[in-house]
């Protein structure tokens, strides 16, 4: 594991309805020098997060089944706003929405380092989204 030394700490916001995996998930997070958004327990919790929040967020981890309430209305959030984001699963990739095939879902139990590499990817994301080679802004949400 390696915290990061962005100038901008990474914002992630989690949403898992179970207290100790977010607490982990938390943890794992503030050691990589991420900020972390919540933790949200419920649907109705991240979306406020979301569309209240006191800043942009970087990337998210999402449980698929928050005490039976799925967790799409989070994913079709973030996605209206161009947020990367992971499903984290008791499940795996199975069970989860065919409109959300394309998205990576990590297997309950995670490790440290498939933590570490879902921050990079986020980092990654941004730098990507805020500029291109040429220094211009870039929005890749727009691109097809």
């Amino acid at each position: 594991m390696s915290i990061r030394s962005s100038a901008k700490q990474l914002a992630v916001l989690v949403v898992d309805d179970e207290a100790l995996v977010a607490m982990v998930l938390e943890d794992l997070l503030l050691n990589l020098g991420c900020e972390v958004v919540g933790p949200a327990g419920d649907v109705s919790s991240a979306i406020d997060l979301i569309a209240n929040g006191d800043r942009a967020i970087d990337g998210a981890i999402l449980d698929v089944n928050l005490r039976g309430e799925l967790v799409y209305p989070v994913a079709a959030a973030l996605q209206r706003r161009g947020v990367p984001f992971v499903f984290v699963s008791g499940y795996a990739g199975y069970g989860i929405d065919p409109r959300y095939a394309a998205i990576p879902a990590i297997a309950k139990p995670f490790s440290a380092k498939m933590i570490d590499d879902i921050v990079a990817s986020f980092e990654q994301q941004r730098r990507a989204k805020l500029e291109d080679e040429d220094g211009r802004v870039v929005n890749f949400s727009r691109m097809s």
